[in-house]
């Protein structure tokens, strides 16, 4: 009786864990994708509002961070960090600047593959690229109205500080909403979009530092 009851326990929690994401099909990923693609071939900019939390397993307190993040065809990046410190990261003509107490330190991303890399992901993860990057794994799921991509990379290089990231596109949107970086260790940072706009105005003044 008590292996019976076990039984049904289990069956129950592998259901509900079936039934709260579920691998996508073929067909579905095919029109996933494309509709990804249809949608970034139309963007020209994007805006959000941006939560970060970064959890480490040596610190029980989450570490958040919240700021404002501007994209902007075809090579524009900037991350402005506002709390609990200001600090405003901007990719752009192949450069990486960050300034940060008044300070500004450049990185030519020809000489940094990792901070390329980062760069892609980023920019990679809105228009589609990424999610036909060779150099991923990919496996995609649904959860209800959201649908998730976890790209685990294939090179070394890149797996010495990330083990796989996961993209999430929440309420059948084509661009993501939460973006979420597991290191090597058990430690992973979750990025959370807000009120996103696509194709508004973007002065390129405000990728100036």
């Amino acid at each position: 009786m008590k292996a019976k009851i076990t039984y049904i326990i289990i069956s129950f929690f592998l259901s509900v864990a079936l039934f709260a994401q579920q691998k996508m099909t073929d067909a579905e990923i095919k029109t996933f994708k494309a509709s990804i693609e249809k949608e970034a071939a139309k963007m020209t900019s994007l805006t959000a509002d941006f939560v970060q939390q970064k959890h480490m397993d040596i610190v029980s307190k989450v570490i958040e961070s919240k700021g404002v993040f501007y994209l902007k065809s075809p090579n524009k990046l900037l991350l402005e960090y506002q709390t609990p410190q200001k600090m405003k990261i901007v990719f752009k003509e192949g450069k990486m600047h960050v300034k940060s107490n008044g300070k500004v330190t450049t990185t030519d991303l020809a000489k940094n593959k990792k901070f390329k890399q980062l760069n892609d992901l980023i920019v990679g993860s809105y228009n589609g690229n990424l999610l036909n990057d060779k150099a991923f794994d990919i496996v995609y799921s649904k959860k209800g109205t959201t649908k998730i991509a976890k790209l685990t990379p294939k090179e070394k290089a890149i797996t010495k500080y990330i083990k796989a990231i996961e993209l999430y596109f929440n309420n059948n949107e084509t661009t993501v909403s939460e973006v979420k970086m597991m290191e090597s260790s058990s430690d992973y940072t979750l990025i959370i979009f807000k009120n996103k706009k696509v194709n508004v105005e973007v002065n390129d003044l405000i990728f100036n530092f």
